[in-house]
């Protein structure tokens, strides 16, 4: 983490209320005065983001110095403990670019996150949990127009493209300029796992996933029988199972894909796509 990420980090951490702080720990607000809280260290009076400590004569102010103060912590337990307990205040690790592929990938509008999340959420039934990591990684993020940015990885975890997914009235779903989706591809979770499972899109590998959470999910950006990072995951032994949508094209897809590889196992989703089967289950 840079210096400037770590600033940002306990920027965000020393912004937490410090209600959701002490609630969390167990205190128990005043019944008389809902300024002060009664924890094991003494009753604390607060005012906006500064709290003091009656009965030791203390006080400080932000989320840090409260945990700090509660559990008698030094600033990097602290930290680490507000961070185990409130992920989302971790700052996104910034995308990295590839000039020499001539990759362009869309700047990420931190503006237009919540529109992105809701649409996952509420309209694709993701589980808001799977969401986290990819956010706090960089492997997902909202543009400028409020598209879905689910960034391709190679081997080494560099990005070599990225799928893109509309979430406003404006439906579609593309490829960032410079895509190279034979080099790399979406995957959740991103570590290496015995069994994997190919899916057509970035959204129908978080469905999956979400259906099948012991497996790794990769996307293969469009039903294609031969990606060229498969046979490296072949090679490694992991056993494959092609999880296209189960249409004409799916199947047909699905069909040559096993002929290439025979190992590779069908597994055919219930309904049209692993989206649809998440929601029906939802």
């Amino acid at each position: 983490m840079t210096f400037q990420q770590r600033r940002e980090l306990a920027h965000r951490l020393r912004a937490i209320p410090l209600e959701r702080v002490l609630a969390l720990c167990g205190a128990q607000i005043d019944r008389y005065d809902r300024r002060k809280w009664h924890t094991p260290a003494g009753v604390l009076s607060l005012t906006g983001a500064k709290f003091i400590n009656w009965n030791l004569g203390t006080g400080g102010g932000g989320a840090i110095d409260l945990v700090i103060h509660l559990f008698h912590l030094d600033f990097k337990g602290a930290v680490d403990w507000l961070v185990g307990h409130f992920p989302g205040a971790i700052p996104p690790s910034p995308v990295i670019a590839v000039p020499q592929s001539g990759l362009r990938l869309p700047p990420p509008d931190r503006s237009r996150l919540g529109q992105v999340k809701r649409y996952l959420v509420c309209r694709r039934s993701i589980p808001a949990a799977l969401l986290q990591p990819l956010l706090q990684s960089g492997s997902l993020y909202a543009d400028a127009r409020a598209n879905a940015v689910f960034l391709l990885r190679d081997q080494q975890g560099l990005p070599v493209g990225a799928e893109l997914r509309g979430t406003t009235g404006e439906l579609w779903r593309g490829l960032a300029p410079g895509s190279q989706k034979d080099l790399g591809c979406f995957s959740i979770p991103a570590e290496p796992r015995p069994s994997l499972i190919l899916c057509e899109s970035a959204i129908d590998a978080l469905s999956c996933f979400a259906l099948h959470p012991g497996y790794r999910c990769l996307s293969t950006a469009g039903a294609r029988p031969n990606p060229r990072w498969l046979q490296l995951l072949l090679d490694q032994g992991c056993q494959v199972y092609c999880g296209f949508d189960a249409d004409p094209t799916g199947d047909a897809m699905a069909c040559a894909l096993i002929t290439l590889h025979p190992t590779v196992q069908r597994l055919r989703p219930s309904q049209h796509d692993w989206n649809d089967v998440l929601k029906a289950h939802a």
